[in-house]
């Protein structure tokens, strides 16, 4: 006597059978992996490299306390605040100028021809390194912390714009019909429309980013875009590893802060 199959059951059976899509991505992955593998010459650990490790992981041990305790302009404490006013100017000015690329960038909003132009010119700002945009303004503004700011506020609008664009795109339409068919105006229709279904997005987003500028701030500095980042390769050249111990303790510290509360904020906007 044939056994009756129940619901769940006749699914399972009649499930599409891509076994041979699933070994086709397999086999495609271990093409890829063995040849990226094949440009890699591994010639060991050099001799240099293995006492600069060793000098690095002393350093984060045995920080220098004349650096994490003095408010001088050498300081840990000074070049840490410029690493973030920089960081924070950059996001900021970043993402606000990401609001009018976004909006002319989506195709519900602007007309297809006008929206591929501003995402064109979006991508063209992505697809630069924050190092090169560095290099290229630091010929314009002179070294120093104005041209990380206005390299972090470049970078900035790539990326920002990128994800104001998603969420531009999800954005209720039905909403915004509603509010037109009792006569709100353009700015009303802005007011409780829009910007109620974006401010959650626009906000972590730009958590987000300040993340990441943080961090793009150390390395700017190493080409001379203010920083801690311009004192840090210069003790690591000197192999002051005490130095450079300091300046990374303080580095690893901040970086903990700024997560602890980014990710308080984030989960507050997430449950609303």
């Amino acid at each position: 006597m044939q056994k009756t199959l129940n619901p769940i059951e006749s699914m399972y059976e009649n499930r599409p059978k891509r076994w041979w899509i699933y070994t086709l991505t397999v086999l495609l992955f271990a093409v890829l992996l063995g040849w990226s593998s094949s440009a890699i010459e591994f010639r060991g650990i050099a001799a240099k490299g293995s006492e600069v490790a060793y000098g690095i992981i002393y350093g984060i041990v045995h920080p220098d306390p004349n650096l994490l305790f003095t408010f001088s302009t050498e300081g840990v404490p000074y070049l840490l605040l410029e690493t973030v006013a920089i960081a924070v100017l950059g996001t900021l000015i970043g993402g606000l100028l990401a609001v009018p690329f976004s909006f002319l960038a989506s195709e519900n909003v602007m007309p297809k021809w006008a929206a591929f132009i501003v995402r064109a010119l979006i991508l063209m700002i992505r697809t630069i390194p924050s190092l090169v945009w560095a290099l290229v303004w630091i010929r314009v503004t002179g070294p120093g912390p104005f041209c990380g700011v206005v390299t972090q506020s470049i970078c900035s609008i790539g990326m920002i714009s990128k994800m104001y664009i998603n969420a531009i795109a999800d954005l209720d339409t039905r909403i915004l019909e509603s509010l037109d068919a009792v006569g709100c105006t353009t700015f009303q229709k802005i007011r409780y429309g829009i910007l109620p279904q974006l401010y959650a997005n626009f906000v972590s987003t730009i958590i987000y980013r300040f993340d990441i500028n943080i961090k793009d701030a150390t390395t700017l500095g190493i080409v001379g875009a203010g920083g801690i980042g311009a004192a840090l390769i210069q003790c690591i050249n000197g192999r002051r590893w005490s130095m450079v111990g300091a300046f990374l303790f303080g580095m690893i510290i901040l970086m903990l802060i700024i997560d602890f509360f980014s990710t308080r904020v984030r989960k507050k906007l997430a449950r609303g």
